[in-house]
């Protein structure tokens, strides 16, 4: 069986991050990288739908240390795989990855004071594990179970499981959703279908934004490369910041900003309530980014359009409406959603007892309570994802370092019995579906102190990079 310092789970943005921290800032630590998976990527390989692309800008969802090279800033999924398959060659973190490692139970022994991690492959052992496989569920998406869908004569797809071979060319085609894929996949597949209609129940948040961020091409122009990023990375963390804590303090003129500017955009045919007037304040679930409005342009053109209602049933030729509309299609996307799971759906045990994710609190927004030596890699839901993941990355990489320095090899955060009291929410403290449905598994936050996870970059950036690790709730302790 072997051993290595730390395992990372997942090759994906938080995996390769994670391995350049280790190799800069714990180089004394072995580590590999088991992906269950045959290729690099994570996200970015799994979703494969017409369109997909990031709905951050790529030099704060790119890495730090690697800058962002290509002309656009909101990329399309393949210039995203490429990138990320570039960073893995480019500092050697390819000759970690070990393909095919599905990991399904790790086992914590203090008195061996390691992780005895099974895989579809084989077993290791690490004194650390570092799980950086997101919160999503890679082996399916959610699906409704549509009264009348075997009726259907058509073909239903999930955006999940998208089929290489599909082509929907001339055809009329049914998205059903109103969230980030939704809007992806519309403007996307109505450049070959006959007509794409995006159907949903409730709508969205909605803002537009150009591809191309014309400051950073001229600073880019004018600068070397490093000190580019540097610069414009600093600008979007700046604005992204300063516009998610104007819109949650004065949402209801962020309402109205963001209805304003979507109306102006619609054409007259589609009133902006109902079809983009959500009854939720801004940000209480996740904005949708619609690059170079390509929504609102399939919109105007006729290409696409928009129903705001629910489905009565399916039918053999479409969708009959609570309405009493009838949608004629020829394929249905239902883009209703993911599955979110904690830990990869990993089976945890700390000293033969189970561990329940969702009985336990996170600390600093990686570590669950009571559980030695393990942190969870998961991003912003306002920002983008890297900029959470890799300053996680470098505080388990500070940590690893105070074990070193101190003679222990045991970190386990322990929680106050009167947090248990104190109102909790969901480590993803949103409102939408995907995160209610999860709630109870999901691990929990408390309301103060390390055990609260806070959007905020500035302050963690303050508090992950340069807070005193020893702080009194994490506790140090030498293997029996």
């Amino acid at each position: 069986m072997q051993h290595f310092d730390v395992l990372v789970v997942g090759a994906g943005l938080s995996g390769i991050g994670a391995a350049y921290r280790l190799q800069t800032q714990s180089p004394d630590r072995t580590y590999a990288i088991l992906e269950a998976r045959d290729s690099i990527g994570g996200t970015w390989d799994l979703f494969r739908y017409p369109g997909v692309r990031s709905d951050s800008d790529m030099f704060t969802l790119g890495f730090p240390f690697h800058p962002w090279k290509a002309a656009k800033a909101i990329a399309d999924g393949p210039s995203i795989l490429e990138y990320l398959h570039e960073t893995a060659a480019t500092y050697g973190i390819d000759k970690h990855i070990r393909f095919g490692e599905r990991v399904v139970r790790a086992s914590w022994s203090s008195g061996d004071a390691q992780w005895s991690v099974e895989t579809s492959q084989g077993s290791y052992t690490c004194s650390f594990l570092y799980v950086c496989s997101g919160y999503y569920d890679y082996d399916s998406g959610y699906v409704v179970d549509f009264p009348g869908q075997s009726e259907f004569q058509g073909r239903v797809v999930h955006p999940q499981q998208w089929p290489a071979d599909l082509d929907y060319t001339g055809q009329r085609v049914v998205v059903i959703g109103s969230g980030a894929t939704a809007v992806t996949l519309v403007p996307a597949m109505a450049r070959t279908a006959e007509h794409v209609t995006m159907l949903q129940r409730t709508p969205s948040y909605v803002a537009s934004r150009p591809a191309h961020d014309a400051f950073s091409d001229r600073l880019r122009a004018l600068l070397p490369e490093k000190l580019a990023h540097r610069l414009i990375r600093g600008k979007n963390v700046a604005l992204s910041t300063a516009l998610y804590s104007a819109f949650r303090k004065w949402p209801a003129h962020a309402a109205w900003l963001l209805n304003s500017t979507v109306a102006k955009q619609l054409p007259e045919s589609i009133p902006v309530d109902p079809h983009f007037t959500p009854h939720y304040k801004p940000w209480d679930q996740r904005l949708c980014l619609v690059p170079d409005a390509d929504l609102f342009e399939v919109l105007r053109d006729g290409s696409a359009s928009v129903v705001t209602d629910e489905i009565e049933t399916f039918t053999p030729t479409g969708l009959r409406l609570r309405s009493g509309q009838e949608l004629e299609a020829d394929l249905v996307v239902t883009a209703t959603g993911l599955r979110m799971v904690a830990l990869g759906k990993i089976e945890v045990t700390v000293d033969g007892r189970p561990v329940h994710p969702h009985d336990t609190f996170v600390y600093k927004g990686m570590m669950l309570s009571g559980v030695p030596n393990l942190a969870w890699c998961i991003g912003y839901t306002n920002n983008s994802w890297t900029l959470r993941s890799d300053l996680t990355s470098q505080y388990v990489c500070r940590l690893l370092n105070h074990l070193a320095a101190t003679g222990t090899s045991i970190c386990v955060p322990e929680i106050d019995p009167a947090e248990y009291d104190a109102p909790a929410r969901p480590v993803v403290d949103l409102s939408s579906g995907y995160i209610r449905r999860a709630a109870a598994i999901l691990p929990r936050q408390g309301s103060t102190g390390p055990w609260r996870l806070r959007q905020n970059y500035p302050r963690d950036l303050v508090v992950l990079r340069f807070s005193p690790v020893a702080d009194g709730t994490m506790r140090f302790k030498r293997a029996a």
